[in-house]
């Protein structure tokens, strides 16, 4: 079955669905008519699809399927990199994963905030969490909910654990050296 981009970086069947199921866009809609008439027709299709199934009323606000995070607002919109991962050992050896606030699913799957495409076992989706806690300004790793296990330093991850500079991760065959950027000497000022 062939996967269908919705141009938000989801893949979806459209033989099993009219729109994409993670957020909705509709790429019909958009590529026979303008940008501002394609959101109208939109929130209008929507509107009529509430009142049909009884729920009459106010057309529900647009969400356009992007979640904020603190400092992407403060920021103009950018969601800044915090660290970074470097595949130092399997089919990725090389190539650099960024690293942004807050939580970052690592997976196969493009849908996955770090995206190991290449390695086939590596779970494709939550196979491990990095995240940056911004307030405390540190990193930590997670397993994440697949049955694949996560190694920091050659010892197995079963619970959180705090990340330091240039430790090592191993999940499936890639090793993976950890660079942060934000820590003691720097960190994204909000007031900035």
């Amino acid at each position: 079955m062939p996967m269908k981009p919705c141009g938000k970086g989801h893949f979806y069947d459209d033989s099993a669905h009219s729109t994409c199921p993670y957020c909705g866009v509709d790429l019909n809609i958009g590529a026979t008519v303008g940008v501002s008439e394609s959101v109208a027709q939109h929130v209008e299709m929507e509107a009529s699809v509430t009142r049909a199934a009884g729920r009459a009323g106010a057309p529900p606000q647009r969400d356009d399927g992007v979640t904020r995070y603190v400092w992407s607002e403060k920021l103009g919109g950018i969601d800044p990199v915090v660290g970074w991962l470097v595949c130092i050992a399997g089919p990725d050896k090389g190539r650099d994963f960024r690293i942004h606030s807050e939580r970052n699913f690592i997976g196969r799957a493009p849908t996955m905030d770090i995206a190991i495409a290449s390695d086939a076992s590596i779970s494709r989706e939550n196979h491990a969490v990095i995240s940056y806690n911004p307030k405390k300004n540190r990193f930590s790793l997670a397993p994440g909910d697949s049955r694949g296990l996560v190694y920091l330093n050659d010892d197995e991850v079963l619970a959180a654990e705090v990340l330091t500079a240039y430790d090592q991760i191993e999940l499936g065959a890639s090793k993976l050296l950890f660079v942060p950027f934000c820590g003691e000497p720097f960190r994204w000022s909000d007031g900035d």
